[in-house]
């Protein structure tokens, strides 16, 4: 059975961030190939959630979207639901992060 991916507010509005500053710095094909590898991501965790790595510390899991962007979801098994947290800026600072999944957490 497939897992739902459920997004959250925060990583919706993450993700719309990110295609914007994509469109307004780089090149289409760019925003091609984050749109690709993201929907690529996707459908790995339709099928397999665990497959990515688990962040005991933050209890959650990461996969790199590209070079600066890191997904950050949980799942729910009982559910079968992958929820998207938020998209991290793999150059920001790694402080940051357990903010913004906190944040994401009581979105």
């Amino acid at each position: 059975m497939a897992y739902q991916i459920i997004w959250s507010s925060e990583s919706a509005r993450v993700y719309d961030k990110i295609i914007e500053y994509l469109n307004d710095n780089w090149y289409e094909s760019d925003i091609f190939n984050f749109l690709e590898k993201t929907n690529e991501i996707l459908s790995l965790l339709e099928r397999s959630p665990y497959l990515f790595r688990f962040s005991k510390k933050q209890n959650v899991f990461e996969v790199i979207i590209s070079k600066h962007n890191l997904l950050i979801y949980e799942i729910n098994e009982s559910l079968k639901q992958v929820y998207l947290l938020t998209f991290i800026d793999t150059r920001s600072n790694p402080k940051l992060k357990k903010v913004k999944i906190k944040k994401a957490r009581n979105d």
